[in-house]
């Protein structure tokens, strides 16, 4: 979800900046580094850029001052890890504040750590516990692409909440956002989770010698010849 423009007072807008570019600037240079090691994977870095741009701006209305959406960022997070998928998701988020009047460029930081960095580092961990689990694949994805929708409007609402506290406190506020949040997140949510996987099974077909380069799944050799032929 993103908190719309001028919503943040200070100085929680500038905080959420402080704590986001640092994580921001390691995703640029892994995303360098991938590049020039992989330089195949560039359409596949396109291809996740355009699936988190699409998602995130279906948005549906919540509370004011922000609105609930798919994130988008499990997938990539599994595909090309959480680092890189921050920095796809800054550029979705410029795009958005300037083209889309979705978001905003002073809120940029708090809708930067909640979608692009928290959203899609428990994806990547969640998938990553599932591998070493052993559960079949597209549970794996299915969980770290829900559950990172999820987290993402638990922080977005752990963001308004310590802007916003009521009277009750810090944990009333939490409550009141995180339950508005859940009427539209916890099914926008499950559906993420649907099509990511639809989506990685598909890239697992016909371009699984791209995603073990980029050691996400592994290939049978039978299969890995067949793909250099």
């Amino acid at each position: 979800m993103h908190i719309m423009e001028g919503f943040l007072p200070h100085p929680w807008w500038e905080i959420w900046f402080a704590i986001s570019i640092p994580i921001l600037a390691y995703g640029i240079y892994r995303l360098t580094k991938i590049t020039k090691q992989t330089p195949e994977a560039k359409p596949l870095l396109a291809l996740m850029g355009a699936f988190i741009f699409v998602l995130s701006a279906l948005k549906l209305p919540s509370v004011t001052g922000s609105c609930s959406h798919p994130t988008g960022t499990g997938l990539p997070a599994i595909i090309l890890g959480p680092a890189i998928t921050s920095v796809l998701a800054s550029i979705v988020l410029i795009f958005q504040a300037l083209l889309l009047a979705h978001g905003g460029l002073t809120t940029f930081g708090a809708n930067l750590f909640s979608m692009g960095i928290a959203g899609p580092f428990l994806a990547y961990a969640i998938w990553k516990a599932c591998k070493k689990t052993g559960l079949p694949r597209s549970v794996g994805v299915f969980l770290a692409a829900t559950f990172g929708n999820l987290f993402t409007y638990l922080v977005t609402s752990a963001q308004l909440a310590l802007a916003f506290p009521t009277a009750g406190g810090y944990l009333e506020a939490f409550t009141l956002f995180g339950g508005i949040f859940a009427i539209t997140q916890i099914p926008l949510a499950i559906g993420e989770g649907i099509l990511a996987v639809v989506l990685f099974d598909f890239l697992a077909k016909y371009k699984g010698q791209l995603l073990a380069a980029l050691k996400v799944i592994k290939l049978p050799k039978s299969n890995a010849m067949e793909e250099k032929r």
